[in-house]
């Protein structure tokens, strides 16, 4: 099985969250009089929206509604808190963090939709607007976080937590809030927190830069073709989709090949010229370094590292990956490397014995050289179809985007959760090509929204994530309102939307995390959802990839998108033999990345400078852990390595590997339960799903799982398990 790495868009919330409804909750007896804003009543963000359950109004909002909007979100939230803080009442839950949570409505709209759009549906405008704003939105919530008179009173509730008679999650919810206080500078000097506030402002300035230079980076290294020749391999489809590409560029002619945002490009797998192979991996590999005066991140790195260590430095911590990981499960960065580390050996050996038998294919065609990165997907390709006689272009016709997702993702989410996904189409959009769906209990009444982005355009940046435009809140009554974004290659003009089987085990991923978000029954809005410790929030959603080659799963939406027959049986038995090939070269280069991530986030504030050498660094650290084979390079180096310097995933990018070990051994257990039936999947919304981050995460899973998790499922599930002689 393919791993699958994706994203939950980290929106900079503030330490509270959303609306102004009216709720039942019974600490609402408390008074939470609202400050008045001079926000024009004709800005869409002046209230909740009253489309169903609070979603955009994209017909209304324009882009010089963002400003207006954050800037009084900012001062109502400011005035809110201050409040909080400086009232005359003994400190109390409700008065203190509940009223906290219930703060900060007005900013926590516009900033929802504003960020969800600067990675999906990005401009000018809004790239100007996001860099102004990121480090005031820095500023504003160190405005919060370093307010004493507001620790003050956090700090007297935790000192008397044991008296306060709090349920499970509001005594968790007390503890995390003063953790995050305390984590944020709470108790440093006054001088302290001033440079705290500086580290985060200009940290906010960075990642934003970052950020924005990826999509600038997808631009500068496309690759234009002219000689139609050169792409020898592809389908019609493919190369009347650059030709398109080109086009749009304002190209005469040619054909415009846009790299994807890791270092393998997926398209390398069918090109039949080595040399516009090697071209087009290159421009994907060598981006971000200023190539002839283009997009350099280098610099943007250096400073970010040195400025994470001093931030760590500050609070205490030798490192920021020390810092980092303290809330996570994991809870150390050794605790990290003991798991990763002891899967290096057997990951070294199965890559190894896939590239020797790369080589030998290489060899039969006549060409001696060893493999090259460039080479990789296109031999393991032939290599595929030898072992298993498995073409992609045969399997691709079986894979209809809106089939799979349909008949394949939502089928699944029925038959374990009892929802069911209606297409509405009366909601307004932020683009054409976003749909939105009803989802429906199994009694009937709806849970939530879920918007669908799948197709990618110039205007988004690379990758999948999931994210939400309104979260569940159990103090207001709000419902989620969620969204998933993947970039699938868009077909040609007037041809079907064809996706590879990669894909398809993406949307059950980020459909994943989108059931994580949907099925959220907390009362604390910031315990919704995916609000879990980085290393668990893959699990769910890495959980149910493996739906995906279920058989009965498989058997309901593979079809012939032409001639409507369901994929042959000898087809999807070889599809499923296959699902562990090359899973060597696969867990190898995450692990490449996750050593990469690690190194440099356990610089200390000595080490971490602007002396340091970029290329050399990732050099030295992926040969430390015997991860530097040529043919293999990390699945993103540290120039275009989103995750780290742009995604919040800085430091915690092995939490997917940390994840899926949870994720196999839930799986591999409800497999000895019965496997895809609703009593499985009810247990499973219920003790997981359901709770968000209300208990602790690994407490959460003992009680579904009945013990701890197994690392033996994670060698099976990726076909690590079996010794390899070379």
């Amino acid at each position: 099985m393919v791993k699958v790495i994706s994203l939950i868009l980290i929106i900079p919330m503030m330490l509270s969250l959303k609306p102004d409804q009216p709720s039942n909750h019974p600490s609402d007896n408390v008074s939470h009089q609202k400050p008045e804003t001079s926000l024009n009543e004709e800005n869409p963000f002046f209230a909740p929206s009253e489309l169903p359950f609070q979603a955009p109004d994209f017909d209304a909002i324009r882009i010089e509604h963002y400003m207006p909007a954050f800037e009084a979100g900012m001062k109502v939230h400011l005035e809110e808190i201050e409040a909080i803080a400086t009232q005359e009442e003994v400190p109390t839950f409700e008065n203190t963090i509940v009223a906290m949570e219930l703060s900060g409505s007005l900013l926590t709209r516009v900033q929802r939709v504003f960020f969800n759009l600067t990675s999906s549906h990005t401009n000018a405008e809004i790239q100007e607007i996001q860099s102004e704003i990121s480090p005031r939105l820095a500023a504003h919530s160190d405005n919060i976080s370093l307010n004493a008179d507001l620790f003050q009173r956090i700090e007297t509730l935790y000192n008397q937590r044991e008296e306060l008679d709090l349920d499970p999650s509001a005594r968790k919810l007390l503890e995390d809030t003063r953790r995050s206080f305390v984590r944020s500078g709470a108790l440093l000097s006054e001088d302290e927190k001033q440079r705290m506030r500086e580290i985060n402002e200009r940290m906010s300035t960075l990642t934003t830069e970052f950020s924005q230079n990826l999509l600038k980076l997808t631009k500068e290294r496309s690759v234009f073709v002219e000689d139609a020749a050169m792409l020898d391999g592809l389908s019609e489809g493919r190369m009347a989709a650059a030709q398109e590409a080109a086009e749009e560029q304002g190209y005469d002619n040619g054909y415009l090949i846009t790299i994807t945002n890791t270092t393998r490009q997926p398209i390398l797998k069918s090109l039949n010229n080595r040399e516009m192979r090697k071209r087009i991996w290159e421009a994907s590999a060598e981006r971000g370094v200023g190539q002839q005066g283009g997009v350099d991140n280098r610099p943007l790195i250096k400073e970010m590292v040195a400025l994470r260590a001093e931030r760590a430095n500050l609070l205490g911590y030798d490192n920021y990956a020390s810092y980092s990981l303290e809330p996570q499960t994991a809870k150390t960065p050794e605790n990290a490397l003991d798991m990763l580390t002891g899967l290096i050996p057997a990951v070294v050996s199965n890559t190894r014995l896939e590239a020797r038998e790369i080589e030998e294919m290489m060899r039969a065609e006549g060409l001696e050289d060893g493999v090259m990165p460039w080479d990789w997907g296109y031999y393991s390709e032939k290599v595929r179809k030898a072992k298993y006689e498995i073409d992609q272009a045969e399997v691709r016709p079986y894979f209809e985007l809106n089939r799979v997702l349909e008949d394949g993702v939502f089928y699944t989410m029925n038959r374990l959760y009892g929802v069911t996904f209606t297409e509405r189409f009366d909601l307004p959009l932020y683009h054409e090509d976003v749909r939105t769906f009803d989802v429906l209990d199994e009694d009937g009444e709806q849970i939530g929204l879920f918007y669908a982005d799948y197709v990618a355009r110039s205007s988004k940046r690379g990758g999948a994530w999931m994210s939400s435009f309104v979260s569940q809140n159990g103090l207001t009554g709000d419902k989620p309102v969620i969204v998933n974004v993947l970039n699938v290659e868009p077909p040609a003009e007037g041809e079907p939307t064809l996706v590879t089987f990669d894909n398809v085990t993406t949307l059950f991923h980020e459909v994943g995390h989108g059931v994580h978000g949907l099925f959220s029954e907390v009362t604390y809005p910031s315990q919704a959802g995916t609000s879990v410790p980085r290393d668990f929030v893959e699990f769910p959603s890495t959980f149910e990839e493996d739906w995906a080659i279920h058989p009965e799963v498989l058997g309901n939406y593979a079809y012939h998108y032409e001639t409507g027959e369901a994929i042959p049986d000898e087809l999807l038995a070889k599809l499923i033999d296959a699902r562990n090939f090359n899973q060597g070269f696969d867990t190898y280069e995450y692990l490449a990345a996750t050593m990469l991530d690690l190194e440099w986030h356990m610089l200390s504030m000595e080490e971490a400078s602007d002396d340091i050498d970029v290329e050399a660094f990732e050099a030295a650290a992926l040969a430390k852990y015997n991860m530097d084979l040529p043919a293999v390079p990390p699945r993103y180096r540290s120039p275009y390595f989103a995750h780290i310097f742009a995604g919040g995933y800085s430091a915690n990018y092995y939490a997917y590997m940390w994840s899926e070990v949870l994720a196999a051994d839930a799986f591999a257990f409800m497999g000895t339960q019965g496997g895809l039936n609703r009593e499985n999947g009810m247990r499973y919304r219920e003790l997981i799903l359901s709770r968000g981050g209300s208990l602790d995460a690994m407490e959460m899973y003992r009680e579904f799982r009945g013990a701890d998790p197994d690392v033996k499922h994670l060698l099976k599930r990726r076909g690590l398990d079996k010794e390899v002689e070379l």
